[in-house]
């Protein structure tokens, strides 16, 4: 890639001024793809700079010159499509179908859900006397993991760029090469110089210092609650904006009427989607206590169909994105074995006939207490958790005992009782008998699990400030 030793600042692609590197493995061979540029504060401060020169102009664009604008960006994310689907199987060891079907997938789906969004808003409203308008919030700062990298980028840029808001973003450096090809997308697209700015570096140097800066109105994080936790510490002393989108340890409740073969298998499968790294992953599955045995048989079936191997290829699973996950998913399988959970499949080390490369066996614990690490901690790696209920309140409470509050799962052959049991759930957002995930429907967390929302209307919602004059009429 041309532009990988780039930032792209102002309308440019420039040389950065920080002088680290940082090497780019790739999860699947453990050998060095490339050299990241990681930026300073000097390269922070030149792109917020160009944000903040933009933004004038661009948050009086009119609302149909920024949709069309969008919508150019759109027509060349279809096109580089496929491509963006390898580079980040290249870089975070997705495998190429999954690539395909779900990566490259959702960040077209938040393009047109932020386009319908702002086609839809109501950005004027007469109370009375009183004009009550929404407006771009100002120059946003968007930090974003490598799990998913269009989703979490996309999810960010598109909304900002809708409400009118410049931006820096400042992607992971384990997936860079989709967000780099992303940077120059927007730069074919035709959007002004300084409007989307994009600048590499590690969270705490980079990250820091948007977050520190004077002249970032906002900053919106997806990562884990430790990084939104530094965010908004460093955000504080200027009281801006953060929205965060954090770590999550989903509950699955599986009701006793629900059909436990199917919804089981379900729950796995969800489970291990991206190798298990993703936020609202269902990794602590709720049984009935008296039904444990034949919930352990079922999950290690499924959990046993799935096969891993190069990501390239046509295995169910690749491997997990770097050394450092995977030695963090080992330390917790261990630990799972330690406090006395029952090791159902799986277990430590690479599965057989894969001597390199991240790759995690599948693994799945079964009579697991809330009160274990794997139950507690976000292990963000093909792990399932199963523990069992006495009642349908005791599986409320277990649900609930968490620090985290990102999403839940209900499965019940009567809808009225997993309403019921959905509403009870401190969580932001709850998938009732295996409903589909939804691009327009919000998304964030309660708890530790962030604030704000994501998706559709209320991503746009994000980079708007309310404004109300009085007298107006």
């Amino acid at each position: 890639m041309r532009n990988l030793a780039k930032f792209h600042i102002n309308g440019t692609w420039v040389s950065p001024r920080g002088t680290d590197l940082h090497p780019l493995i790739d999860p699947a061979s453990e050998e060095k793809i490339a050299d990241v540029p990681m930026g300073d504060g000097r390269d922070v401060d030149a792109a917020v700079a160009a944000a903040k020169a933009a933004f004038p102009a661009w948050s009086v664009t009119p609302v149909a010159r920024r949709a069309a604008m969008l919508r150019r960006l759109l027509a060349l994310y279809i096109e580089a499509y496929d491509e963006l689907a390898e580079l980040m199987t290249r870089e975070m060891g997705t495998t190429i179908g999954f690539s395909k079907a779900a990566q490259a997938a959702v960040g077209q789906m938040h393009l047109e859900a932020a386009i319908a969004a702002l086609e839809a808003e109501t950005f004027e409203e007469l109370r009375g006397t009183t004009m009550i308008s929404k407006e771009p919030i100002g120059v946003c700062a968007l930090i974003t993991p490598w799990n998913w990298p269009m989703n979490q980028l996309v999810v960010k840029a598109a909304p900002a760029l809708a409400a009118g808001c410049t931006m820096v973003a400042k992607p992971s450096e384990y997936a860079p090469l989709s967000a780099v090809r992303f940077a120059e997308l927007v730069d074919a697209a035709g959007f002004p110089p300084g409007v989307y700015n994009h600048v590499l570096g590690a969270g705490t140097v980079v990250g820091d210092a948007l977050s520190r800066h004077r002249d970032v109105d906002m900053v919106s994080i997806t990562g884990s609650t430790r990084a939104g936790i530094a965010v908004a510490k460093a955000a504080a002393d200027t009281v801006k904006r953060v929205a965060q989108e954090l770590g999550g340890k989903s509950a699955n409740i599986i009701l006793p009427d629900a059909d436990l073969e199917k919804t089981v298998t379900a729950g796995v499968n969800e489970c291990f989607i991206n190798v298990g790294q993703a936020c609202r992953a269902p990794t602590r599955m709720l049984v009935p206590m008296e039904r444990m045995e034949e919930a352990k048989a079922i999950a290690r079936k499924a959990a046993e169909a799935h096969d891993v191997g190069h990501p390239m290829g046509n295995a169910a699973l690749g491997p997990v994105v770097n050394a450092a996950q995977f030695r963090h998913i080992q330390s917790l399988i261990e630990a799972g074995i330690a406090e006395g959970a029952t090791l159902v499949t799986g277990g430590p080390g690479r599965p057989g006939g894969l001597d390199r490369g991240y790759y995690v066996r599948p693994t799945v614990f079964g009579d697991v207490r809330n009160t274990m690490t794997i139950a507690q901690q976000e292990i963000f790696g093909p792990v399932l958790a199963i523990i069992g209920y006495a009642s349908e309140e005791e599986a409320i409470e277990i649900a609930n005992d968490t620090v985290y509050g990102l999403s839940a799962y209900v499965q019940s052959a009567d809808l009225d009782r997993a309403r019921t049991v959905a509403r009870r759930l401190r969580v932001g957002s709850v998938w009732i008998n295996g409903a589909a995930w939804d691009a327009r429907a919000p998304f964030g967390g309660y708890k530790q699990s962030g604030n704000g929302r994501e998706h559709g209307e209320w991503g746009l919602h994000d980079y708007l400030e309310i404004k109300s004059v009085a007298g107006y009429a």
